[in-house]
């Protein structure tokens, strides 16, 4: 007997909220109701699929079985549903961008008024986190990545490449001098990005014996965003990736000689969207901006 798609909808739902309340609140249905469709499904497949104790559900074995199937299910309608949409003329809907702290908020913000102008009915959802969404379940239509995605139903472009150097304020440098060598650097407040945190591998790797060799006096902050302000603020010598600081006149780039391995940053797509205008009109749009700031790679 085939299931019921009612059924099956209200078991994602309880399945992926782990309560009958929060599900309920999700599809707008009584306590009641999610429960009577969860029995009703249980009896239909002739198996339990929760197991019910005081802090909430847990999926026994068959539910497991059935949640997998029903999260691909959502994920074809949802790639469905984006297919629709892209067969008019118009950019318009919804499209979810994720990226890091820094850019989105420092470069890719900032410039975004550009984009309304151009597709004023397009809902534009701007995801900031240091880490990396998986698109292929939809978390985001796109993400602008400064690392390579390995996962093989992505479709990829390098945008630009970026290094890490060694950033300090003006006021900072009056204060307490500027350093000459490397070997200085032990002498300041060294600021960097959190080791525990999601970062840049090449960042990371570089900025390593720098931390380790300070004498004190050490600071780190888990966002690019945060190591920005930090440095304009005066409170040390930051290692920051260099396209953050394009343009402001605030850092000074503290013994440019040193600096990190070029890594790339990628925008990325899942294959489903290859035809979606909106993705083609946001990727079009990143590439104009970056190529008018000289950053675009070739």
């Amino acid at each position: 007997m085939p299931m019921d798609w009612d059924k099956l909808r209200v078991f994602h739902a309880v399945a992926d909220a782990g309560s009958l309340t929060h599900a309920g609140e999700t599809l707008h249905l009584s306590q009641s109701a999610v429960s009577r469709q969860i029995r009703g499904l249980e009896e239909g497949v002739g198996a339990p699929l929760f197991h019910r104790h005081a802090r909430g559900l847990l999926l026994t074995e068959q539910g497991e079985i059935l949640f997998e199937a029903t999260r691909e299910m959502m994920k074809q309608l949802d790639s469905a549903s984006a297919r629709i949409k892209d067969v008019r003329d118009d950019v318009d809907g919804e499209l979810r961008v994720t990226t890091t702290m820094g850019f989105g908020a420092m470069w890719l913000s900032p410039r975004l008024d550009k984009m309304f102008a151009d597709y004023p009915q397009l809902d534009f959802h701007l995801l900031l986190t240091e880490e990396v969404l998986d698109l292929p379940m939809r978390q985001a239509d796109v993400a602008i990545r400064l690392k390579e995605p390995n996962q093989a139903d992505l479709i990829r472009r390098r945008l630009f490449s970026l290094k890490f150097r060694f950033y300090a304020s003006h006021a900072y440098l009056d204060r307490m001098g500027t350093p000459q060598s490397a070997e200085d650097l032990a002498e300041h407040r060294i600021i960097g990005f959190s080791p525990d945190a999601a970062q840049v591998s090449a960042g990371q790797e570089w900025f390593k014996p720098f931390y380790q060799a300070h004498k004190g006096g050490k600071m780190t902050v888990n966002t690019y965003f945060g190591l920005f302000e930090a440095a304009r603020a005066g409170l040390g010598v930051c290692a920051l990736p260099d396209y953050l600081t394009r343009g402001s006149d605030d850092l000074v780039n503290v013994l440019p000689e040193l600096a990190s391995e070029p890594t790339a940053a990628w925008f990325v797509y899942p294959t489903e969207l290859r035809r979606s205008r909106r993705v083609a009109a946001f990727r079009d749009f990143v590439m104009a901006e970056l190529e008018a700031d000289g950053l675009l790679a070739g």
